[in-house]
């Protein structure tokens, strides 16, 4: 079996400032957001985005991130615990952050922007969709590394079975690195292949919101489920509580019949 290697979670010391690999992973997510945002706008004319707007739309994007997933974390997934704590919801540096309560945040961000700029709101979220999982990507990687999320107890005959010594010496699934892969590479993909050509307004974000929410219903069949605000469920977890209505607006906006060009 192997062993998680309990990483510090501190990549760097400089004097009374730490930086953390958790914030390097969010930053590695934001600079992969530019790079391609402005990619797209180059090559991709009939969204209507310009290269700086990649920039605006990031610094949107990064409010809703940060302010979405806190609250989501504390709502969602923690409320008795930030209840009995409430100054530990601005340790963001500490990590949880949810990503359905992200997601949430990042929609009212970019219907304000998409507001300001007169900008239809469909137009902004298929921009921005296949820029995303490679952030969702960076942030289980530091998952990973900071040892949180683990999976369920696993067949000890896995090969990539792993003991987190932080909680038990059971073998569990490597779940942050699965959902790495698959909410996150792999979801880059597939939306990186579907918004290559002119699709329908809505079609890019309705299958953003169909792969995510399949790869996560999946993934948490092998993530210890948390307690979340109905306790713990072994049967239907909190993360595929909140994907499924995901996958069912998703597939509206891939379905219906009087969606234009975007």
């Amino acid at each position: 079996m192997l062993v998680h290697p309990d990483f510090d979670p501190v990549a760097l010391q400089l004097g009374p400032l730490a930086v953390r690999w958790y914030g390097l992973m969010y930053l590695a997510g934001f600079l992969a957001f530019i790079w391609l945002g402005k990619r797209r706008a180059e090559t991709q004319p009939w969204y209507g985005m310009s290269v700086a707007d990649v920039d605006d739309l990031l610094f949107y994007g990064v409010l809703g991130v940060v302010f979405g997933g806190r609250l989501g974390q504390v709502i969602f997934y923690e409320p008795g615990y930030y209840l009995q704590h409430p100054l530990e919801i601005l340790a963001v540096w500490k990590g949880g952050m949810s990503f359905h309560g992200g997601f949430l945040g990042v929609l009212a961000a970019m219907a304000l922007w998409g507001h300001k700029r007169g900008k239809s709101f469909f137009a902004v979220t298929d921009f921005i969709a296949p820029l995303v999982p490679l952030g969702l990507m960076a942030g289980r990687i530091g998952n990973f590394i900071n040892g949180e999320l683990w999976g369920r107890v696993a067949d000890p005959a896995l090969p990539w079975a792993m003991v987190f010594p932080r909680v038990d010496n059971l073998p569990r699934h490597p779940s942050p690195l699965y959902q790495a892969a698959g909410e996150g590479l792999l979801l880059f993909i597939l939306l990186w292949w579907f918004s290559s050509r002119q699709r329908g307004t809505g079609a890019v974000s309705g299958m953003f919101l169909i792969g995510y929410g399949v790869l996560r219903f999946l993934a948490e069949f092998f993530r210890e489920p948390d307690h979340g605000i109905f306790g713990v469920s072994y049967v239907v977890s909190m993360g595929q509580w909140l994907s499924l209505p995901m996958v069912l607006a998703g597939l509206w906006l891939v379905l219906r019949k009087d969606k234009g060009a975007a």
